[in-house]
């Protein structure tokens, strides 16, 4: 809250210190969204809320309250009885403070117990990062430590439930009041017999009192009364304000109602004031009172643009009232339209504002002038808003460089916009930190690179920054020449992430300086495969990859800047071993990816390494020493990447994941089969090593021994066997996982606790695979003691506990959680079942579902049983499927998805297929009441059509989907690639209806959809962010699909009886006729949306090899070429890139564009990958500069200009002093003269010459502000050399020159006016108040 203090000295103090007591933000960034109430600077919130009194209690109902009067107004006699009544308002702030003392002992409690709470959770933080820190070193050395730390995390879990508990209990105290609350209208409406019942928003929670029933114009009137009261202090206005801001947000439709009249010069009073507390008040107001552009006009009438003006150019010490002027403004932008309402003169001042670094509002003014850019950028430009931007930019003081440079992506797209900004210079400046290397600080460099990283990933940016030869770009390429290791690093990683380079998994070791022959067999290469089963494309017509499509241009455009030549010149000068071997890796990563992507054209060249080879190849100098060096370990890191990728066994292939898992499985398999066949002696040496004979204690176990043993030697029955008979490892080890036995099961869960979980699941694996195993296994008490902890949780079974083993506390904070998966492990093995069915596992798990009172329990049931036999786990997801609540249905229904996609690869390379089985329940999942339901089933189906067999068997299962609308249509149309489809779909007369849908409308409607897919591509993924521990496995629910959306002429095209009816409609002719005639068309946006339909649809047509027959028909690959070279609207360019892309899928399109000057790169087969780029990239990015609009040459509104008539050329006035005065003005504006007019200003000021007092000249120095480029101090400077009187004048209209009209303002206010503008009488006045009262 804001507000002023009873007195001058407290209202200095508070004021410099407002934002730090009050905001929740640093000084440095305030916070503009947020809508709490203002507040008194010298009082507490509660002392605020003890002062507040509705200003209905100064008057009775009664004569006061006319029907006929309109909301808003008020009557002389109520303002007479409120002004004999003022002084009993001292009893009402005593009576509203002993109601509020309970709630602010309450809040008061809360707070602290929240403090308490926060502080004991990072005790508990601190303690666990100790205890694992401690169980890495000896357990002897560290007992006693450990034993403390143990103690201190005990006591502070124990103090963390306590304070949860007295949280929960101070919530429900202050939720249900002990004793009725008094309501603010209590003294008013206790007569009257009306009720309502409580409302929902403004009652306790349970609450059994009724509040009167609040009339919101009868309020509204109420408030602004009690703002006509005279002479009472700042807080009390500041209170009533509150009250109205809070009436405006419970009633939003109450402003519609307003009547300006009246409510326009209550504000003009309240912003005329002299505390600025009070004109903060008036601007929080006035913004809730906007609703549309007519109630923008009518606050512009107020005369407000003078006064925001006025208030942003005042100093820190009133950051309070420029704080909610500048709120009031920004309001301005939220209404559509708004900002033609926005005069050039409050731009032209907050720009003022954003060019001085050290202002506290500075960085919430540059995202305002950002804002104006987008909505209006002639606006800016003629306001000198341009300047400040760029500085921040260039300067890296704004600290989110990336947001302003995406409003600069968004104008550079099209020539309309585009001519407001300088080609060339308002995005190179991001460059400026790593090409000045004078003047380079590591935190700018880092915070700018993010911004190029996002420019470079957008077409307008690339465009922009590709122009004059590549300019920008080759300045940054060329940066890693200079000698500085923040700059070199920081342009190494850029090109990582911009070339999407994930580095292998042995990269860490590798940095860190291991060599390299430690991963030179491929048997011990770790894969960095995924571990989730995707689904094998179809060869034929698989998807469009735009991403790498883009990687592949973006990598054309470094090797055409001289990023090869460069990062070897790093490699070799540098001392830093780390940026060396990161340097090295970069270049073979960066040979592998332009081997893969690019033609050969680019990249045979570029594997010879002309420039190394020439340097290691002079003898008579040392520095080959170095060049042989480099050679030397590119080779080796080049020799290690082939063998840990998959991509190397077919060079230029693009493999799916599916084929790297597969082959991923191939390597690891004699890594798991390596230890199996031991002799004695090993195996005895492994026991021993393992700890387990030793100790009895598990923490002092190897848990990577015991892994190694399990995973090993004990797959061998004889092995297993010796290890149960002839030794406790076996026993120990099992009984360690027993729950009952509270060790696993009491351990707590953090990631180092999760080996455990793991080793536990291949020991259950292990123990399977052997008849010793599965004895031993089915007699242990193990899986008796989990299905008695099962028993627990079935509210059948007869079974209870104090504390369960699977609670809620403890699945979350313990392993207990642990033995789902050990669970999963037996639900995927015929005897494990057997097992689960002895110990009636089953039956509890069906009751614990069938109840529904745990589903965090039943969530993790589903997700870690294994669904690959029939039987029982298959029966139980099918009974959560339909009989499950809504979120319990969507979690089974994503289970599904591994199964439903999930194939097999023979030796003999045939593809086998399990998925019937979920195929089945996801059809039955189509026909869910709840649309979130089917909406997952039909991604996962979608996902499933990939597979040609499995696509025919969905289709045989004839889902009908009528009733999903646009949730099904995905699904619809990957049906059509089939011919069983095709015809499916022709009965249902849905090919026809959807062709003449597409043709329509639905064409357009794609291209919004498919760039809002490309946009989420091409933001960094989820994959940067840290992996989260969870033993739910969220994972499985987030759908990230990049890949393309389905279009209905690409599906179309995929069977021979779909290219007949493409043909027989004619709809391919008119998709080349527009893009022919209204292809180079830049000025209309409906045009441009419908001619990137039209590209879209041709090129999904010709990237089938079928839709070949339709380009050879008509010459549109010749214009689609066209617009990607020479179109003036950047993004259409970059659709018809994309476009070429898709056509270059078939042989024919490649043919066509080869001779264009397009090419690509293809497999060993001859298959087109469909990354095509230009032979020439000149051709591509072919801008040229363009004229941008200066600030003379724009031509604004008459609404954003404030005075409307341009101060003159020559100035001529009738007084000398004032036309000195002006002159003076002008020369402020010159860095020359300014000392000396600075100072003659301040020597007129103080001879009290009558100008400064004349409204006529106020108003003309405000017209140079507005059309004139001045700094906020000297806007500060000439505004206060003027009487406060002159604004009062120029808002109400009363602009006479005459000076002894105006230095007797003062005898013509107001009292009301008086009493706000004057708060040191504040005293003086109550005390005469409260002697009438008595």
């Amino acid at each position: 809250m804001l507000s002023s203090s009873a007195t001058p000295t407290q209202k200095s103090l508070a004021a410099q210190s407002t934002h730090s007591v009050n905001s929740p933000v640093p000084a440095s960034r305030p916070s503009f969204d947020r809508d709490g109430s203002l507040q008194p600077p010298g009082t507490s919130t509660n002392a605020a809320r003890n002062m507040s009194s509705s200003g209905a209690s100064f008057a009775p109902r009664g004569s006061s309250l006319n029907p006929n009067q309109p909301p808003g107004s008020f009557s002389s006699e109520l303002r007479q009885t409120m002004q004999s009544r003022a002084g009993s308002r001292t009893e009402v702030y005593a009576l509203d403070k002993l109601d509020e003392d309970d709630e602010s002992i309450t809040e008061n409690t809360l707070n602290a117990l929240k403090d308490s709470l926060n502080r004991e959770m990072k005790i508990k933080e601190g303690s666990e990062n100790m205890l694992e820190a401690l169980n890495a070193k000896k357990a002897k050395q560290t007992k006693e430590q450990r034993q403390r730390v143990e103690a201190e995390l005990t006591a502070s879990n124990t103090r963390i439930k306590e304070l949860k508990q007295k949280i929960t209990d101070a919530q429900r105290s202050k939720g249900v009041p002990s004793t009725p609350t008094r309501n603010r209208n209590e003294g008013l409406l206790h007569n009257n017999g009306l009720r309502s019942p409580p409302s929902a928003s403004r009652s306790g929670a349970g609450s059994d009192f009724d509040e009167p029933t609040e009339s919101p114009t009868f309020t509204l009137a109420e408030i602004l009364q009690a703002l006509e009261v005279e002479g009472l202090t700042p807080e009390y206005y500041v209170e009533r304000a509150n009250n109205l801001v809070d009436l405006f947000k419970r009633h939003p439709t109450l402003k519609y109602d307003l009547v300006w009249s009246v409510f326009g010069e209550r504000m003009q009073v309240m912003l005329l004031g002299g505390s600025r507390e009070v004109v903060a008040a008036g601007y929080r107001m006035l913004r809730y009172a906007i609703s549309d552009m007519a109630s923008l006009k009518k606050i512009r009438g107020l005369n407000t643009d003078f006064m925001v003006v006025v208030s942003l150019a005042k100093d820190r010490k009133a950051d309070v009232e420029r704080e909610q002027a500048l709120k009031f403004v920004r309001a301005f932008l939220d209404v559509k339209d708004g900002v033609r309402e926005v005069s050039r003169a409050v731009v032209r001042t907050i720009a003022a504002v954003a060019e001085q670094v050290e202002d506290r509002l500075r960085p919430i003014c540059i995202e305002t002038l950002a804002e104006i850019l987008l909505r209006d950028p002639a606006l800016l430009v003629a306001s000198g808003g341009m300047i400040p931007l760029s500085e921040a930019l260039a300067e890296g003081t704004y600290k989110s460089p990336e947001s302003l440079s995406s409003a600069f992506l968004y104008l550079l797209d099209a020539p309309h916009t585009r001519k407001y900004l300088r080609a060339g210079y308002e995005l190179e400046v991001l460059f400026t930190a790593f090409t000045d290397a004078l003047f380079t600080y590591e935190g700018v460099v880092k915070q700018n690179s993010k911004a190029i990283t996002s420019a470079l990933k957008s077409w307008s940016g690339l465009m922009t920054l590709s122009m004059y030869n590549f300019r920008a770009i080759g300045s940054l390429i060329s940066s890693l020449m200079l000698p500085n290791p923040t700059i070199r690093d920081t342009v190494v990683e850029l090109l990582y992430s911009l070339l999407r380079i994930k580095p292998p998994a042995w990269a860490t070791s590798y940095l860190a300086g291991r060599r390299l022959t430690t991963y030179g067999r491929v048997t011990t290469l770790k894969t960095s495969t995924t571990s989730k089963e995707e689904t094998v494309y179809e060869d034929d017509g698989a998807e469009q990859n735009f991403v790498e499509h883009y990687t592949a241009l973006l990598l054309a455009i470094f090797i055409k800047a001289g990023m090869m030549p460069n990062l070897l010149q790093v490699a070799q000068d540098t001392d830093d071993p780390m940026l060396k071997r990161k340097t090295t890796l970069l270049i073979g990563e960066t040979l592998k990816l332009a081997s893969r992507i690019l033609p050969p054209s680019w990249s045979s060249e570029l594997q010879l390494l002309p420039e190394l080879f020439a340097a290691a190849s002079q003898f008579g100098y040392e520095a080959r020493f170095n060049a042989t060096g480099i050679v030397y370990q590119i080779s080796s890191v080049s020799r290690t990447l082939y063998r840990s990728s998959s991509s190397g066994y077919a060079a230029g292939y693009l493999p799916s994941s599916s084929m790297l898992e597969n082959l991923g499985r191939a390597e690891e398999t004699p890594k798991a089969n390596s230890l199996v066949n031991t002799d004695d002696a090993t195996f005895r040496q492994l026991l021993i090593d393992s700890g387990v004979l030793g100790h009895s204690n598990p923490s002092k176990w190897n848990w990577d021994v015991v892994l190694k043993i399990i995973e090993g030697p004990l797959m061998n029955g004889k092995r297993l066997e010796e290890a149960i008979k002839a030794s406790k490892f076996a026993k120990r080890l099992v009984g360690f996982y027993r729950p009952f036995k509270f060790k696993f099961s009491e351990i707590k869960s953090t990631r180092n606790t999760q080996k455990y979980v793991r080793v536990g699941c291949a020991l259950i694996h292990t123990l399977l695979q052997t008849a010793e195993g599965t004895k031993y296994l089915v007699d242990n008490k193990l899986l008796r003691q989990i299905a008695e902890c099962v028993a627990q949780c079935d509210p059948t079974s007869g079974l209870t506990a104090q504390y369960p083993v699977f609670s809620r506390d403890r699945l979350t904070d313990t392993l207990c959680g642990g033995y789902f998966p050990i669970l999963g492990v037996l639900s995927g093995d015929p005897k494990g079942l057997q097992m689960l069915e002895r110990w009636r596992i089953f039956n509890m798990m069906y009751h614990i579902v069938d109840f529904k009172q745990r589903p965090d329990l039943i969530k993790l049931l589903l997700a870690n049983l294994d669904y690959s036999l029939q039987g029982h786990p298959r029966v139980l997801l099918s009974k959560a499927l339909t009989a499950g609540t809504k979120e319990m249905r969507i979690h089974a229904t994503n289970m599904l998805r591994k199964y439903a996609t999930r194939q097999r690869i023979t030796p003999t390379g045939q593809i086998i297929s399990d998925s019937k089985w979920a195929i089945q329940l996801l059809v039955t999942q189509l026909y869910d009441p709840e649309v979130e339901v089917c909406a997952t089933a039909v991604k996962i189906l979608e996902k499933a059509c990939n597979s040609k067999a499995l696509l025919e068997y969905i289709v045989e299962c004839r889902p009908a989907l009528d009733h999903l609308g646009e949730i099904g249509a995905p699904l619809l149309l990957r049906f059509l690639s089939t011919s069983i489809g095709y015809h499916y779909l022709d009965g249902l007369d849905y090919i026809s209806n959807e062709m003449d849908d597409w043709f329509l409308g639905r064409n357009d409607n794609y291209v919004s959809l498919i760039e809002a897919s490309l946009a989420r591509s091409f933001i960094d993924t989820h994959e940067d962010q840290p992996h989260r521990l969870s033993i739910y496995e969220d994972d499985l629910d987030t759908d990230q699909d990049n890949h393309v959306p389905p279009h209905f002429y690409r599906e179309l095209s995929r069977t021979k009886e779909g290219c007949k009816l493409l043909e027989d409609k004619g709809h391919f002719e008119e998709f080349a006729s527009t893009i022919r005639e209204y292809g180079m068309q830049s000025e209309d946006p409906e045009l441009i949306t419908k001619v990137k339909g039209c590209l879209w649809a041709v090129g999904n047509v010709g990237s089938m090899e079928l839709g070949a027959p339709f380009l050879e028909s008509t010459d549109v690959v010749e214009h689609i070429v066209k617009i990607a070279e020479s179109h003036d609207v950047m993004s259409l360019r970059g659709t018809a890139f994309f476009v070429l892309g898709l056509i270059s899928r078939s042989t024919h399109g490649l043919e066509i564009l080869s001779e264009h000057g397009w090419e690509s790169n293809t497999t060993p087969l001859g298959i087109s990958l469909g990354l095509c780029v230009p032979s020439d990239l000149s051709k591509l990015f072919s801008f040229k500069p363009w004229k941008h609009e200066i600030p003379a040459t724009v031509t604004l509104l008459d609404t954003q200009k404030t005075i409307l008539e341009p101060p003159p050329v020559e100035i001529k006035e009738d007084d000398e002093t004032n036309q000195r005065i002006l002159e003076l003005m002008a020369e402020l504006g010159n860095m020359v003269l300014y000392k000396k007019a600075k100072v003659e200003l301040f020597q007129l000021r103080h001879k009290k010459v009558p100008g400064f007092r004349q409204p006529a000249l106020f108003r003309k120095v405000l017209s140079l502000l507005e059309c004139h480029h001045y700094r906020l101090p000297d806007r500060h400077l000439v505004i206060e050399l003027f009487d406060k009187s002159v604004l009062r004048h120029i808002v109400y209209g009363e602009e006479s020159s005459d000076e002894s009209a105006t230095s007797s303002g003062d005898e013509q206010r107001t009292e009301r006016q008086r009493s706000i503008s004057d708060p040191a009488d504040v005293e003086r006045i109550t005390a005469k108040v409260q002697k009438a009262s008595i």
